[in-house]
């Protein structure tokens, strides 16, 4: 479950900064789901939910794609990107 909110947050920050963030807490400072703070510890304490309340979260995750659908549409990032420059990045870290 934390992975499909980290995805979806992720991707509605990157298009509004255009910068990427994958810590979920991070994450959740903007977006403030309480909830998540607890399925967070929960999962850093090595602890399955007792019991996940499987359409509450179905229907937060429908909320963040369709703010992730809104972003993408209001996104001012360029279509095009230097793609040679990720590529010697990844090459270099690679290496590196």
């Amino acid at each position: 479950m934390l992975y499909a909110y980290r995805v979806l947050m992720t991707g509605i920050h990157l298009m509004q900064t255009g910068e990427v963030e994958a810590n979920l807490r991070r994450l959740n400072e903007h977006f403030g789901f309480g909830f998540l703070n607890d399925l967070v510890a929960q999962k850093t304490a090595e602890q399955a939910p007792a019991d996940l309340d499987w359409e509450f979260h179905a229907g937060w995750l429908a909320e963040l794609e369709g703010q992730l659908d809104r972003a993408y549409e209001e996104s001012e990032l360029p279509e095009d990107r230097d793609r040679e420059a990720v590529n010697e990045l990844l090459v270099r870290l690679r290496l590196g």
